[in-house]
């Protein structure tokens, strides 16, 4: 009986881990077009939710297009508008009421001026030199917990925007949420870490499933546990969803963005 018992507690907890891996399929729901050139990547999309507008930074030079739009897509940035700096990630503080950037490399850490308009006219390098993990990380914000997170190969760092220093907390991702398998897949092995996107992580602020990793391979947004670092879910993007291996996605205002180099939009999935 004991043995019969037992193994049905090892089938139960098996069903309940696989069924925390819920499946979602998600769909186009807006589009920002970048009409400028330069710059091939897109590092981010950013709302703004005092002002209700997508800020839309090209990575790769301080000259390059920084484009913003209304809450309906429509362009209102001015032609001429750039980055001022070679960006990575950006996040909105609702504290400090200000936005703020990581760069590439040694470019450290920036806080971007806006005018009256609310479109950027300078930038303030707040942190100087490499604060994150890798020279193209792009940054992830919690603004409940005032915590910006970083990917690299399989794990999540924590720095401190205030000092914009590392802490002790790191995170190892696993891509398999049942427990009772003792041979689970997990980050350290290198064919799984070429599924992902590399340099970018999201972070959606829903339970369970905070952090958000583009699966290049399966065609997918793989969600993440913050406390276990166990996938928790998977939303399924459209065949035609433009998929890229470094930079070009994005989490804001409750939806992924990705960017198509090609057609140079970015697409809304919810």
């Amino acid at each position: 009986m004991k043995k019969i018992l037992s193994l049905l507690f090892l089938l139960t907890s098996i069903q309940l881990g696989a069924l925390a891996q819920t499946e979602k399929k998600i769909n186009e729901v807006l589009k920002l077009q970048i009409t400028e050139e330069g710059g091939a990547n897109g590092a981010t999309v950013m709302w703004h939710p005092v002002l209700k507008r997508y800020y839309c930074p090209m990575a790769g030079n301080v000259s390059f297009p920084f484009q913003v739009f209304d809450a309906k897509g429509k362009l209102i940035s001015p032609k001429e508008q750039t980055t001022f700096f070679d960006v990575r990630g950006m996040w909105y503080n609702p504290k400090t009421k200000k936005i703020y950037s990581n760069g590439y490399n040694d470019f450290g850490w920036a806080e971007y001026v806006l005018n009256a308009k609310g479109f950027p006219t300078e930038v303030k390098v707040i942190q100087e030199g490499l604060h994150q993990p890798d020279q193209h990380s792009v940054a992830a914000y919690d603004a409940v917990k005032n915590i910006v997170y970083f990917y690299n190969k399989g794990k999540i760092y924590h720095y401190d925007p205030a000092t914009g220093t590392a802490t002790d907390e790191i995170i190892k991702l696993t891509v398999n949420s049942n427990t009772q398998e003792k041979d689970s897949l997990d980050f350290e092995m290198e064919e799984d870490l070429y599924n992902y996107n590399t340099t970018t992580v999201v972070y959606t602020g829903v339970k369970g499933q905070e952090f958000g990793l583009l699966n290049t391979l399966n065609n997918s947004i793989d969600l993440f546990d913050k406390v276990t670092g166990k996938i928790q879910g998977k939303l399924l993007l459209p065949e035609n969803a433009p998929l890229n291996e470094s930079f070009n996605f994005a989490y804001a205002n409750g939806m992924y963005w990705l960017f198509n180099k090609d057609t140079r939009i970015w697409t809304a999935y919810k």
